[in-house]
């Protein structure tokens, strides 16, 4: 948690937001009292889409776990990865 005075966060308040956003507590003071702070918003995500999130995560783990037809178990080069993925989408089978 940081700490600024009344005058710091009038004039770099743009900077402060940034802190905030990125989930840190800012203090800030008058006179050398705190008499505000300003925290992160916690954002609860919509159930529709954390579903739809989790549906894609696991639909990708399980491409990965089936592996690249064709080739042996050595590690995947990341343009594999999205060559095989690009033929899954553009065959039959997506």
């Amino acid at each position: 948690m940081s700490t600024v005075t009344a005058r710091e966060a009038n004039q770099h308040f743009s900077k402060i937001l940034d802190a905030a956003a990125r989930g840190e507590e800012v203090t800030i003071t008058r006179r050398g009292k705190p008499v505000a702070r300003l925290v992160p918003v916690e954002v609860q995500e919509d159930p529709a889409e954390a579903a739809r999130r989790a549906e894609a995560r696991d639909e990708a783990l399980a491409f990965i776990k089936k592996g690249v037809r064709g080739t042996s178990r050595e590690p995947w080069t990341r343009d594999e990865i999205y060559d095989e993925r690009l033929r899954h989408l553009w065959s039959d089978e997506g």
